[in-house]
């Protein structure tokens, strides 16, 4: 080997603080270059690859928020769909005296008896919106509750069950957005229910996650962001986030459990929904993990971690070798990403062996 070779050699030290226990080094007046190692040694091949490091965030596998659905009139509670179910479009959420309060779509609560003859309104464009999605109807669906109303309301409610009346009483029926999912039974069965009265906490259908995401992490949380769930079962679902909130909660006031005086971590409540919803497994106040990339490194050359060595002069280098020889390249460390890491440097292509410690 030529006296540049053992110059170069020994201006290499061990790399502890920089990449952790498991790196390996060479100590000043270590064998020259061209000489084996003395410690057992492997090999690695250096790729070209993409890198990315990511932050974990707790979050809560479920259906969102519950909401009340409350009783338009007063009655008896004689039935209700159970806790877990789904009710779409048309189906019975509960029953008052024995009548099913049925669910239609739509954003507009009911407030009044619907007859021919109400005045013109948006509550009778909605019902009748429903009445052709149902099948009941053929009608340009508009504000007036006319004849033609009325008899899709009768076939409506002969098919159901109801008392055929051609009208729709205030508390037979109530909107929302789309089907619901019953999460508790907030009434008791056989009870008397009045006008306003929750009957039922409901949620929508799909399995979302809940996160509340620490307020100095929330540059890295965006809408549209995709994320990775562990879910109990330690399978990894793919999923995005699809709200971020605009404000903070928490932080203002100290924590008298605490004993300590601090306020609480300010937290931004997140939402992100899972590419399949399936996934979930029908899981409710699940506890979950969310994996959020924060940085990333397209088509760089890495090497595993343990690769790199310190020189003494500052700065890493690797160990390539070749038949016959090995010789010490340079490098610059830029992102680290579980065992791997980014390097730069001249003489260095993917493709290239380096050593690492032996296993």
């Amino acid at each position: 080997m030529t006296d540049r070779r053992r110059r170069v050699a020994a201006t290499v030290v061990v790399v502890v603080a920089a990449v952790g226990s498991g790196a390996w080094a060479l100590l000043p007046g270590s064998a020259p270059a061209a000489t084996p190692p003395a410690v057992d040694v492997g090999t690695a091949t250096v790729i070209r690859t993409d890198l990315a490091t990511t932050t974990q965030l707790s979050g809560t596998l479920g259906f969102g928020d519950a909401t009340p659905v409350a009783a338009g009139s007063g009655g008896v509670l004689t039935g209700v769909t159970p806790p877990g179910q789904v009710v779409a479009r048309g189906q019975t959420l509960f029953e008052l005296d024995g009548a099913p309060v049925v669910l239609l779509y739509g954003s507009r609560p009911p407030w009044r008896t619907l007859a021919v003859g109400v005045t013109a309104g948006p509550d009778v464009r909605q019902l009748e919106e429903n009445l052709d999605a149902l099948g009941y109807a053929s009608l340009a669906p508009d504000d007036s509750y006319t004849a033609a109303t009325a008899a899709a309301v009768r076939r409506w409610q002969r098919a159901a069950g109801r008392p055929v009346t051609g009208r729709v009483d205030l508390g037979a029926v109530v909107y929302a957005p789309g089907a619901l999912r019953v999460q508790s039974v907030a009434a008791t069965l056989g009870a008397p229910v009045g006008p306003g009265q929750p009957v039922v906490q409901v949620t929508g259908t799909a399995p979302v996650v809940a996160v509340a995401v620490p307020a100095a992490q929330t540059t890295l949380v965006h809408v549209g962001d995709a994320v990775a769930v562990t879910l109990p079962s330690g399978t990894t679902a793919s999923a995005r986030v699809t709200t971020v909130a605009a404000v903070a909660t928490g932080g203002a006031l100290s924590d008298p459990s605490s004993g300590s005086g601090r306020p609480p971590e300010a937290t931004v409540a997140a939402l992100v929904t899972l590419d399949d919803p399936a996934a979930s497994g029908g899981l409710d106040q699940a506890p979950v993990t969310i994996a959020v990339t924060d940085r990333t490194a397209s088509g760089v050359l890495a090497v595993p971690v343990t690769a790199l060595v310190a020189l003494a002069g500052g700065g890493y280098g690797v160990w390539v070798v070749q038949p016959g020889e090995r010789h010490l390249v340079g490098v610059t460390p830029g992102l680290f990403a579980t065992t791997l890491v980014q390097v730069t440097g001249s003489g260095l292509s993917a493709g290239d062996v380096v050593e690492v410690p032996a296993p």
